[in-house]
C-alpha cells in the first residue's frame, strides 16, 4: 500500500516530468476534482493541469532522480515520418492507388456504355483499405498522409467515401446506413468528369462563366447515376453535397429540411478532403486550418449533430502529432481542448502552450 503524503514536495506544474506521481489530489478553485491522490502522470496530465491553470502540485518525493520517459527508437523521427516508413502505410498507398485506378476505370466504362456497371463492387477496395487499419482514427491518420495526390475528382472521391465511411460510424449509424454513406461519397463529384479539363485544372481563380460551368456538376452528376441500381440518397447526395444548412449553397439553395441526411454528411467530408488535399493552384492546407473554418462556421452551414461529432473526433486522430506553429516553434499535441478543439496544449521542450490562451498562435502544418 502506497504511503501518501509521507514524503512529499511541492513542484511548479511547468517542471512537471512523466512518471512523476501525485501525493495530493488536485482541484480547482471551486473545489471540482481534477486529479485523483496516486496518479502516475503522463504527458496528457500534465497538459491537463496547465489547461486548468494549476501552478503547482504536491509529488511524491521518493528519493528518484530519474522518471519513467517513454523511449522511442525513432526519437528524431515525427510521427508523420514515421507511419510513411512503416510497412502497413505502404501496403496502405499501394492498395489505395489501386483502388483509385479500379474507379477511375470503372467510372470510365460507365459513361461510354461499356458493359455492365455494380455500383457495390466498388465497396469491396474501399473496405479492403478501411481494414487496414486497428482502428477508424489509424486509418484517418494513413489517409492524411495521401494528401499530395492533385486529383479533383478520382482520388478525391475515394477519399471522401473512406471519410464519410468514418464519420458514419462516428455517428453510430447501422451497417446499410454506413454503406449508403460510403457510396455517397465515393460518386459526389462524378458529374466533374464532364467539366473541361481547362477549368478543372486551371491554377488560377476561375471566372464567372468558369466557375458557372463548375457548378453545374452537381446536376450532371445525377444526370449520370440517376437510372442506376441505387438508392435515391446516394444520387440526392451528388445532386446536393453542395448545399448548405442556412441556404447558401447550390444549385438550389436548399436549406436544412429540405437537404437529404446523406449529402449533408458529404458536405462536410468533401470539404475537408477539399481543404486539406493538393490542388493545381496550392498545396495541402493544415487540418487544424481547415477545422477552425468549420469550428467558426460550421454550426450555420452544416448539420449540427454531424460537424460537432466530425470535429470532436478527428481531432483526437492528430494527439501526440508533431506539428508546427506559425510562430515557427515546433511541439507535440498532448491535450485536446473540448471548448476549443482547434487549440490544443502543444509540449515545445519543458514548456506547455494552451493555443487557447494565445491570440494569433495557431498550428500551421502537421510535420
Amino acid at each position: 500500500m502506497r504511503n501518501y503524503g509521507a514524503n512529499m514536495k511541492k513542484i511548479a506544474t511547468k517542471e512537471l516530468l512523466p512518471g512523476m506521481v501525485l501525493a495530493t489530489k488536485v482541484v480547482t478553485d471551486n473545489l471540482n476534482t481534477i486529479m485523483d491522490q496516486g496518479t502516475i502522470l503522463d504527458k496528457s496530465d500534465i497538459a491537463k493541469l496547465v489547461f486548468y491553470s494549476i501552478r503547482e502540485v504536491e509529488i511524491e518525493d521518493n528519493g528518484i532522480d530519474h522518471y519513467a520517459f517513454e523511449v522511442d527508437d525513432d526519437h528524431e523521427l515525427t510521427a508523420l515520418e514515421r507511419v510513411r516508413q512503416s510497412k502497413e502505410f505502404q501496403e496502405f498507398k499501394q492498395n489505395f492507388e489501386a483502388c483509385a485506378q479500379k474507379y477511375k476505370d470503372s467510372i470510365d466504362d460507365l459513361v461510354s456504355g461499356k458493359g455492365s456497371f455494380d455500383p457495390k463492387l466498388l465497396l469491396t477496395p474501399i473496405c479492403s483499405l478501411l481494414k487496414s487499419g486497428k482502428s477508424t482514427s489509424e486509418v484517418f491518420y494513413m489517409l492524411h498522409n495521401l494528401r499530395d495526390y492533385d486529383d479533383p475528382t478520382y482520388t478525391h472521391c475515394i477519399n471522401v467515401a473512406l471519410t464519410s465511411n468514418i464519420l458514419a460510424q462516428w455517428l453510430k449509424w447501422d451497417e446499410s446506413e454506413i454503406e449508403k454513406a460510403t457510396l455517397a461519397g465515393l460518386f459526389h463529384d462524378i458529374g466533374k468528369i464532364t467539366i473541361p479539363e481547362e477549368i478543372i485544372t486551371k491554377p488560377g481563380k476561375l471566372d464567372p462563366n468558369e466557375l458557372r460551368i463548375m457548378r453545374t456538376h452537381p446536376e450532371k452528376g445525377f444526370d449520370i447515376i440517376k437510372d442506376l441500381d441505387m438508392s435515391i440518397h446516394i444520387k440526392n447526395a451528388a445532386l446536393m453535397h453542395h448545399e448548405r444548412c442556412d441556404g447558401s449553397g447550390y444549385p438550389k439553395g436548399l436549406t436544412a429540411p429540405q437537404i437529404d441526411v446523406y449529402a449533408k454528411i458529404v458536405a462536410i467530408t468533401d470539404v475537408y478532403d477539399a481543404m486539406t488535399s493538393a490542388r493545381y493552384y496550392r498545396k495541402p492546407l493544415c487540418p487544424f486550418i481547415a477545422l477552425q473554418n468549420f469550428e467558426e462556421e460550421g454550426l450555420q452551414k452544416y448539420d449540427a449533430e454531424m460537424i460537432i461529432c466530425f470535429l470532436q473526433n478527428i481531432v483526437n486522430t492528430y494527439l501526440l502529432s508533431t506539428v508546427r506553429l506559425n510562430t515557427g516553434e515546433v511541439g507535440e499535441i498532448i491535450f485536446i481542448n473540448k471548448n476549443f478543439l482547434t487549440k490544443p496544449t502543444i509540449k515545445i521542450g519543458h514548456d506547455y502552450i494552451d493555443l487557447s490562451k494565445c491570440p494569433g498562435v495557431y498550428i500551421k502544418e502537421i510535420m
